[in-house]
């Protein structure tokens, strides 16, 4: 008994202790408040005030719903002057500042409002579209507040975050959430192929290129978009993950004005259950992949159509939207290890990331003769423009760069793929620029559009 007693003893006082502590003794004590990171990361949060001239085009007949229906765009162009609102972050003490592109697409002035009233002008280092990042530089600007940048890859589904931003442009705001998400990938933002934290912290229109940060200040990623059916937030949020932004960064500060990402050269699917099963995997993972180019890195390092890749350096791969993220966050020049199923069989082997090749040398032919295709400026195919206009790998014909006149009133598109005119193969703007010159009424094109094959018809 008395042994018994001394281990009940034993086994109690730090169960008592426990309790003892776990007791809060004051009010603070039992507050939750997230103002010591808000203190520390809000300074580094600034509104961005662009500026841009857009063209608006008249109907001569304005006023009448009938007749503007037809004649909207045949009326005088008029300059117009359109001012918006965004955020952005400083990342560094001498006036570097990140945010989203299209805060500020096409911006003739740029003005930066830091939360202490301070005001500098800013111009664009770096602006690419398709991550929706710009990377800006004040003027004149030293010692400012900056945010440090956080790894991305350490968050986790839970996480507690604070988004900093300027909704609506009612002045700076904080608010909080978690991580709901990550990988996420089904966005219409930037090339429609990123890579997205999401978060349920409110995200609103101003919030964009403002700061999501974790709970030591750092940054984790930049706000872009919402999903919303009415404009507001519905508490489904998505920032571009920090690890990217930091690649965007460094090219900025090295000189470049767009970024240069890795050229892939393949084309893939994820991999689902069906497929799973025919390939006889235990469980549908990685990307497989559909078509290669010729040039791809993927084929210089043996992989070929029906290979499943699986990881790329330390990362599991399980879309080809995740496969890109990596590789940009990898980075040009950069050598790893790709690991990929042939047969069942796991195979391992070295990938060097380089930019796409502009071979054979781009050719652009803007047409202005009076020919079917008047007002089409037209691309030969190559690597670099695959990568550019985000095409298949295994891309064919010319690609239309620009619609107008005759090319746009018969329905041509800027990003269509010509294939072939009055049933002629053609594969470069001279080429096709031959066919179009030999004259008619009556014109046929086959052309890729989006992945869909058409055939226009019209007479002229």
């Amino acid at each position: 008994m008395r042994r018994l007693s001394a281990l009940c003893l034993v086994i109690c006082l730090p169960l008592m202790a426990l309790a003892e502590t776990a007791v809060p003794q004051s009010l603070p004590q039992v507050q939750l408040s997230f103002a010591p990171v808000v203190k520390a990361a809000a300074p580094a949060v600034v509104n961005i005030y662009a500026t841009r001239i857009v063209q608006d085009r008249s109907s001569p007949f304005s006023g009448d719903p009938f007749f503007d229906q037809f004649f909207r765009d045949l009326g005088p162009v008029t300059p117009r002057v359109q001012n918006s609102l965004g955020s952005g972050v400083i990342v560094g003490a001498d006036g570097i500042v990140v945010s989203n592109y299209h805060v500020v697409e096409q911006a003739t002035d740029i003005r930066v409002v830091l939360t202490d009233r301070r005001e500098y002008p800013a111009k664009v280092l770096l602006a690419d579209q398709s991550v929706d990042l710009a990377v800006l530089q004040l003027q004149g600007a030293t010692g400012l507040p900056a945010l440090p940048l956080q790894d991305s890859d350490a968050l986790q589904v839970g996480d507690l975050v604070l988004a900093i931003g300027n909704p609506f442009g009612v002045g700076q705001t904080v608010s909080s959430g978690i991580v709901s998400g990550l990988a996420r990938s089904t966005l219409s933002v930037g090339d429609g192929r990123g890579y997205f934290i999401q978060t349920d912290a409110p995200i609103n229109p101003g919030n964009s290129g403002g700061a999501l940060v974790d709970m030591n200040g750092a940054l984790i990623g930049i706000n872009t978009a919402i999903l919303t059916k009415g404009g507001g937030s519905n508490g489904i949020g998505f920032a571009i993950p920090s690890n990217l932004v930091s690649v965007v960064l460094k090219q900025a500060r090295d000189g470049a004005t767009r970024f240069q990402k890795p050229w892939a050269g393949v084309s893939g699917q994820e991999v689902d259950a069906a497929m799973a099963e025919a390939m006889d995997m235990p469980l549908p993972h990685g990307v497989v992949l559909t078509t290669l180019h010729s040039l791809s890195p993927f084929t210089a390092a043996g992989m070929k159509p029906g290979d499943v890749v699986i990881r790329l350096g330390a990362f599991d791969t399980n879309t080809p939207q995740e496969m890109m993220f990596r590789l940009n966050t990898l980075g040009v020049g950069a050598t790893i290890p790709v690991s990929f199923l042939r047969g069942g069989q796991e195979t391992t082997t070295t990938l060097t990331l380089a930019p796409p090749p502009d071979d054979p040398p781009r050719q652009e032919t803007a047409i202005t003769q009076d020919v079917a295709l008047r007002g089409a400026t037209l691309l030969r195919i190559n690597p670099a423009v695959i990568a550019e206009y985000d095409l298949p790998a295994d891309a064919k014909g010319v690609l239309v760069a620009k619609a107008e006149d005759i090319a746009a009133s018969v329905g041509l598109a800027p990003g269509d793929l010509v294939q072939a005119i009055n049933g002629v193969a053609v594969q470069t703007p001279g080429e096709a620029l031959a066919v179009l010159n030999q004259g008619g009424r009556r014109w046929v094109l086959d052309i890729q559009r989006q992945g869909q094959m058409l055939r226009l018809r019209f007479r002229l």
